[in-house]
């Protein structure tokens, strides 16, 4: 990435890796470059970020020292006032900054980011509720707790992916299930949460578990047009299973009457 210098494919943490003509800039490097702005429409360079605009700002950070790691082509500052942090993108999420997904998409430095301060009492042994890990003793930058029922505690980075693949109109608290409340603030402390569908409902995802079963699966088959065969009356009838709706059979090749309306196969039966 021209901007962070790195070629991080986590992501998760840096998004998707944009690249034309020679031009590589990480998805959110692009947003959180403190002086560079969405001039264009969202077809336009890479989401909306001019390509000349991209350039320009790429000049502008070029003797910026990342105050973390030291290396030049620090792009994000933090927005406090009198502040003068500046880094790189993926450094920040390292040392524990904080980049907001929404609004101004502001950045803040590990001292200046914003924290949780819920009275919440944790019970001994607490595990995140998605990877079952144990989590912080506290609300702290690798610690989130639900602010709707104080109940729910995960890894930032555990309720990071979940954002990313339940989206903005599936995401939220896995315990109590609120979505406004929770939304709010996991936006507040940093996670992205994409304005699309959720991975499961996007085209074509999970086609397959849609598609009916369409063959006769008898040890036998006495179909002279093969398995595949299926009519709606007579001999050749397809029955599937009652239970398990996976496996089927002619209604001639598993010896059942005319008006046999059900049928189980022998796993199920």
């Amino acid at each position: 990435c021209r901007l962070c210098q790195r070629s991080d494919s986590d992501t998760e943490v840096v998004g998707q890796m944009c690249h034309q003509d020679g031009l590589h800039i990480h998805e959110n490097c692009l947003y959180h470059a403190s002086r560079l702005s969405q001039r264009g429409a969202d077809e336009e360079g890479f989401f909306g970020f001019l390509f000349p605009d991209i350039e320009e700002e790429l000049k502008q950070v070029a003797q910026k020292r990342c105050c973390i790691c030291r290396l030049r082509g620090a792009s994000v500052t933090c927005c406090r006032r009198q502040c003068s942090r500046v880094f790189h993108f993926p450094c920040g999420s390292e040392r524990g900054c904080i980049s907001q997904f929404f609004g101004e998409f502001k950045s803040f430095c590990w001292k200046h980011r914003p924290v949780q301060r819920l009275r919440v009492v944790q019970e001994e042994g607490t595990l995140c509720l998605i990877c079952q890990e144990a989590v912080s003793g506290r609300p702290c930058y690798d610690t989130l707790v639900c602010p709707a029922c104080a109940s729910a505690w995960f890894h930032r980075r555990c309720i990071q992916g979940q954002a990313l693949r339940s989206a903005l109109h599936h995401f939220r608290c896995p315990l109590c299930q609120d979505m406004g409340q929770f939304q709010t603030e996991m936006f507040r402390l940093g996670i992205k949460i994409p304005d699309r569908d959720a991975a499961w409902e996007e085209e074509g995802a999970f086609n397959d578990l849609y598609q009916r079963h369409s063959s006769c699966d008898a040890a036998v088959c006495l179909c002279p047009a093969g398995r595949q065969q299926a009519e709606e009356n007579g001999p050749w009838r397809l029955l599937l299973c009652s239970s398990c709706g996976s496996s089927g059979t002619h209604q001639s090749c598993s010896a059942l009457g005319e008006d046999a309306e059900s049928w189980e196969c022998s796993n199920c039966n």
